[in-house]
């Protein structure tokens, strides 16, 4: 089967490789889409951050060349002994997590911080860019028959969101900062006038990602090269600030522009996976109590997320901005979404099945 490999930095190849054969506890899925993650773009710059390079990984057993691509769909194909909640023709999303399941944090239900984490996709199981993948049947979800396969595509990034929300302890009413509108970006915007915000600001330099976050339900959008946000941010709420920020752009800017728009007691969610250190003056926590804390992926999200976009709540409309065929995936893909043409672009979908085009 043909399936898109990472080697190292800059050098993916779509190659033949072995078709998986289930297992036990496992379905085998055929690829219907599959989303490029910002995690994905990461390891392509300046990887490898997640991949096993050397050292196997501890769950997976392998190092790379590893099968890239955690944001699918498909339809199961085969199921392995001793699976009951899934029969042949099932259109399904996999929840990507390659976790222990015997660690302190799986034990307490938080299989996302597991000690030995793994993502699929990313830590040599295999991956949604490729024709089929297997996976344990407990991380498998049903997605409703109105579903298309393209928006059940988009659980994956929305969960992200929902799940820093849920970290946050957001609330009805609550308002919020959001720092930059990438893909996630994105999806907290919605997420959150999903979950009810009275206000969402939202930090985005010039671009046409201005009018993506502003169809997102963005209330304000904000350009830091033009005005200063912070002071913007107390003018719009009583001189206070915001109750939460989410930090989404993986850079110092986002960072310090989210910490000085909080109010006293604010919380700083921390979404973006970070290529460089980051520095600040811890008065800025200890003078006004203010909380700065990370998210990792989901867990328990995807079925709240599934109900969501199947019901409109979240809506996610023009977010997909590209479809590829899998074997273009390194030009038309990875490098659209790093070339000159990358603010235009929210999500790009691959399919290895050209009649899905």
């Amino acid at each position: 089967m043909k399936a898109a490999l990472w080697y190292s930095k800059k050098d993916i190849r779509v190659e033949e490789i072995e078709e998986p054969k289930v297992t036990k506890n496992n379905v085998k899925i055929k690829v219907k889409w599959c989303g490029i993650c910002g995690s994905d773009l990461h390891e392509y710059l300046n990887g490898p951050i997640f991949i096993p390079v050397g050292q196997p990984h501890p769950l997976s057993g392998t190092t790379a060349p590893v099968v890239l691509g955690h944001e699918f769909s498909g339809e199961v194909v085969e199921v392995g002994e001793g699976v009951s909640k899934f029969k042949i023709g099932d259109r399904v999303i996999v929840e990507p997590i390659v976790a222990c399941g015997k660690c302190p944090a799986c034990l307490e239900g938080k299989y996302n911080l597991c000690s030995s984490l793994g993502f699929h996709g990313l830590c040599g199981s295999g991956g949604g860019l490729a024709e089929y993948t297997v996976f344990p049947e407990e991380f498998v979800h049903k997605i409703p028959d109105e579903m298309s396969y393209e928006k059940a595509a988009l659980v994956e990034p929305m969960a992200v969101a929902l799940h820093s929300i849920r970290i946050a302890n957001f609330k009805i009413g609550d308002t919020a900062i959001v720092l930059g509108c990438g893909p996630i970006g994105l999806a907290t915007i919605e997420c959150l006038k999903s979950a009810g915000a009275k206000l969402v600001i939202v930090l985005q330099r010039k671009s046409i990602r201005q009018e993506y976050a502003k169809r997102a339900g963005a209330d304000l959008v904000l350009d830091p090269n033009e005005v200063n946000i912070p002071e913007e941010v107390k003018k719009l709420t009583n001189g206070v600030g915001v109750d939460v920020a989410f930090e989404t752009t993986g850079a110092q800017v986002g960072f310090d522009i989210g910490l000085e728009s909080l109010k006293f007691e604010g919380t700083m969610v921390v979404t973006s996976i970070w290529e460089d250190n980051v520095s600040f003056n811890p008065n800025t926590l200890v003078f006004s109590e203010k909380k700065i804390i990370g998210t990792l992926a989901y867990r328990h999200e995807f079925p709240a997320t599934i109900a969501e976009l199947n019901d409109g709540r979240i809506k996610a409309e023009g977010y997909v901005t590209k479809r590829v065929l899998l074997d273009d995936v390194v030009e038309e893909g990875f490098g659209a979404l790093t070339g000159p043409e990358k603010k235009k672009h929210v999500k790009i979908l691959v399919t290895p099945d050209e009649s899905l085009l």
